[in-house]
């Protein structure tokens, strides 16, 4: 029986949304999680993790983050993945082309973190005070916290732990990287494979694309990063529905289950919303992250979280904690929610768990 757009909907939510297990088990089997510091009402990685993990609560990843064997690092984008994917990233670009006076600095540094083990930002800039400089968002920052995340992103250091937030530095040990050219096209292969299972299914340009973001994982290898896609193609499961070219791990059985009644506030960088493009042709709507966009041109909220019910995308809540109590706002494409009792029974359901994700009382 042919592969219908429907069957590979509720595949990618079956798929990603899998049984809660153990916080470890369930950023090996994502993974990836993605990161965003914001906090409306949770940061993205915990409104992630909530619906993968047993009792999961907000922050839960920060406070185990050192006994769980994964690395705060960049991927396709910034956030957490599995220690053996860290491993194949590893290590990045050499420094060679930095002046001798930043060179000079990295030394001082590392020697600095070395000899203490792990090192908060703040007592860096106390020792060294580089003064300022012009941080990504175009505000300022202190130029050596500025420095600790340059040298954690090419593999000199790594995030040990984090303090209220802060990145807490140690040295980067690692083996040497792959000397040939077979052994770096089975790193970036590997990579590949866990996109293509964290995201799944993709359809074609999304495939090109995602693949494509490997550039920021391994920026040491871009002439293999261009040939992954026609390595990866054959691989994979393919089918071509409605006009499009869709591919999953070839492993995978595409379910033809019906959907539970559930349903889920889902964050914005959330898996099975992630791909916008992919959003659009499973849900016929577009779905945009708004928190950076000003708020007069804003259609759907400041952190619109999109709001799934069975295997339908069918609007977006803005949920905010206000004097003790959970506020939750809701528009829906349709202009109105469903009105039957299971979705105001499961809606209700949904936000007693957020309730208790975020420690407030029911």
């Amino acid at each position: 029986m042919p592969v219908s757009l429907a069957d590979l909907r509720r595949y990618a939510i079956d798929s990603s949304l899998f049984p809660p297990a153990t916080l470890k088990r369930a950023i090996d089997r994502l993974g990836f999680v993605q990161a965003d510091p914001i906090r409306a009402p949770a940061r993205a990685q915990d409104l992630t993790l909530r619906h993968r993990v047993r009792g999961y609560r907000a922050g839960d990843l920060e406070r185990r983050y050192a006994t769980l064997g994964v690395e705060e690092d960049t991927f396709i984008n910034y956030g957490f993945v599995p220690s053996a994917v860290f491993a194949l990233m590893h290590p990045r670009a050499d420094i060679s082309h930095w002046s001798p006076g930043r060179r000079k600095k990295v030394r001082a540094l590392l020697d600095f973190v070395r000899e203490r083990g792990t090192v908060h930002p703040r007592q860096v800039d106390a020792h060294f005070s580089h003064g300022r400089v012009t941080n990504y968002w175009g505000g300022p920052a202190a130029a050596t916290t500025h420095l600790l995340e340059d040298m954690h992103y090419r593999s000199l250091l790594r995030v040990a732990r984090r303090e209220r937030g802060v990145r807490i530095y140690a040295v980067h040990e690692h083996a040497p990287g792959p000397a040939d050219a077979v052994t770096r096209a089975t790193h970036i292969d590997e990579l590949v494979d866990v996109l293509v299972r964290t995201y799944a299914p993709l359809p074609g340009p999304s495939l090109s694309s995602v693949v494509s973001r490997l550039r920021y994982a391994v920026p040491q290898w871009p002439r293999d990063v261009k040939s992954a896609l026609q390595r990866a193609k054959p691989r994979l499961a393919h089918s071509r529905v409605e006009g499009v070219d869709w591919y999953w791990p070839a492993e995978e059985r595409v379910p033809r289950s019906p959907p539970p009644d559930t349903v889920r506030l889902l964050a914005p960088f959330d898996p099975v919303v992630w791909d916008r493009r992919r959003f659009e042709l499973f849900w016929g709507w577009a779905y945009r992250f708004e928190a950076y966009t000003p708020a007069s041109r804003r259609q759907r909220g400041y952190y619109a979280l999109p709001l799934l019910w069975r295997d339908k995308m069918i609007g977006w809540g803005n949920v905010s904690v206000k004097n003790g109590e959970l506020q939750a706002d809701f528009g829906y494409v349709d202009t109105h929610p469903p009105r039957d009792r299971a979705f105001r029974r499961e809606l209700e359901g949904e936000l007693d768990r957020m309730r208790t994700f975020l420690g407030l009382q029911p």
